[in-house]
């Protein structure tokens, strides 16, 4: 049986973008994740040393997330693989990464991309 554990609503200061000034200054970023895991004797036993720690994944996500990339695309691909290696588990990850007030010449709210593998 599987079972799914979200992180939603993750807030970050970090460097990604394409621009210079946005590797300089920074902006502010979201992220969401919805990870797929084989529940095995973790809710049968109460075996939480068998479960997906919750705390480990936030710490790959923010240590991701203090890698500068380009694109949001490539840091959402690195959160992804990060939780995969970390927690064998794991069959299915998806990420939600979000660039808050990006500059775009006009008033939008965010822009996000949406990975899964």
């Amino acid at each position: 049986m599987e079972y799914r554990i979200v992180l939603k609503g993750m807030e970050f200061h970090a460097f990604h973008g394409c621009y210079e000034l946005e590797r300089k200054v920074g902006n502010h970023f979201s992220v969401d994740v919805e990870i797929t895991t084989e529940l095995g004797e973790v809710a049968a036993e109460d075996a939480v040393e068998k479960a997906v720690n919750y705390l480990s994944v936030y710490e790959a996500i923010r240590q991701q997330m203090s890698v500068t990339q380009r694109t949001i695309e490539r840091v959402a691909m690195n959160i992804i693989d990060a939780i995969h290696s970390g927690f064998p588990q794991v069959r299915h990850v998806k990420c939600s990464v979000s660039k808050l007030a990006p500059p775009l010449g006009g008033k939008v709210e965010r822009v996000s991309v949406v990975l899964e593998k």
